[in-house]
C-alpha cells in the first residue's frame, strides 16, 4: 500500500482508518508513529491482543518481573503493563485528536472479559479506567452484551467516551444506539466532549453463517457464502442514518452532540 492510500481514504471518502493492534515494540521503535504518519487515525486493542504481545515479546519481561516480584497480583501487573502502553499510544495519537477537533485520534482499552455479564462491575471498571487514564482521546471498550448495554448508557450519561465492541446483530445494534442517545439526553454537560463508536463485526458473521450454509449443502445455500456479513453491514448503516436524524437527534445535535460512528 502506498503512503497516500490511507490519507486518501480519509480525505476523499471520509473514512477513518484505525489499526486493530497495539504492542510496546511498536511504540518504542517508532512503528506506531510511522503508521500515524501514513494515515492511521485511531488504535483499538483488546485483552487478546495484549496477551499475544506480552507473551510473544521480550519488551515486557523486565517490567513484568518487577511487578510480580512485588505484592500485587498477576491481574494488577497486567493492568500496569497495558496502562503504560495505552498512555504512550494516547500521546502519539493526541495530535490527530487535536487537529480533528476530537473526531479521531482515539485509543481504545477494553474492560476485563470476565465482566461481560456483570453490569455493575462493568460500570465500575469503565469508570476507573477513565479516571486512571484521564485523557480526552481514551475510549473504554464495553462489549455489547445484554448486560453491557445499560453500562454503556450509564457511562455516556456521565460524559465518558465509549467504544461499544462485539456487536453482531441488528437488534443489538439498535439497543446500542438507543443507549448512546439516551445517555446523551441524560448528561448535563458539554456533549461535544463525548465520543463513541459502535464496533460492528463483519468477518465473524460470515464465518458463522457460511458454516451453517455448508451444513445445508445445496447449490442455493453454497451460492450465498460470503454475502451475509456485508448485507448485514449495509442494513446496519441504514439503521445508523435513521437513528441519527430526525427531531430527537437534531435536539442533541443542536447542543453539539456527535454521532456514534460505526466502526467496521
Amino acid at each position: 500500500m502506498s503512503d497516500d492510500r490511507l490519507h486518501q481514504l480519509f480525505s476523499e471518502q471520509g473514512q477513518s482508518p484505525w489499526l486493530d493492534n497495539l504492542r510496546r515494540g511498536w511504540i518504542t521503535d517508532g512503528e506506531l508513529a510511522g503508521w500515524v504518519e501514513k494515515g492511521v487515525r485511531g488504535i483499538t486493542s483488546n485483552p487478546t491482543i495484549f496477551q499475544k504481545a506480552i507473551e510473544g515479546s521480550p519488551d515486557y519481561d523486565e517490567q513484568f518481573t518487577q511487578l510480580v516480584a512485588g505484592d500485587g497480583t498477576i491481574e494488577e501487573a497486567y493492568w500496569m503493563l497495558v496502562t503504560q502502553d495505552v498512555e504512550n499510544a494516547l500521546a502519539i495519537l493526541r495530535p490527530v485528536y487535536d487537529s480533528s477537533d476530537g473526531v479521531d485520534g482515539y485509543v481504545s482499552l477494553e474492560v476485563a472479559p470476565g465482566l461481560a455479564r456483570d453490569t455493575p462491575g462493568t460500570i465500575a471498571s469503565a469508570r476507573q479506567l477513565h479516571e486512571t487514564i484521564a485523557e480526552p482521546n481514551l475510549l473504554v471498550k464495553i462489549p455489547a452484551t445484554a448486560e453491557g448495554v445499560p453500562a454503556i448508557q450509564q457511562m455516556i450519561s456521565e460524559g465518558r467516551s465509549i467504544n461499544v465492541t462485539l456487536i453482531f446483530s441488528l437488534d443489538r445494534y439498535a439497543e446500542v444506539m438507543e443507549a448512546y442517545i439516551s445517555g446523551l439526553e441524560a448528561y448535563d454537560g458539554d456533549l461535544s466532549k463525548v465520543a463513541s463508536v459502535a464496533s460492528f463485526f463483519v468477518s465473524r458473521v460470515d464465518t458463522e453463517v457460511d458454516r451453517r450454509l455448508e451444513e445445508i449443502g445445496s447449490d442455493a445455500a453454497l451460492f450465498l457464502r460470503g454475502t451475509a456479513a456485508i448485507a448485514q453491514a449495509r442494513a446496519a448503516f441504514w439503521m445508523f442514518k435513521e437513528a441519527f436524524s430526525g427531531p430527537r437527534w437534531e435536539a442533541l445535535a443542536a447542543k453539539a452532540a456527535r454521532v456514534q460512528r460505526p466502526l467496521w
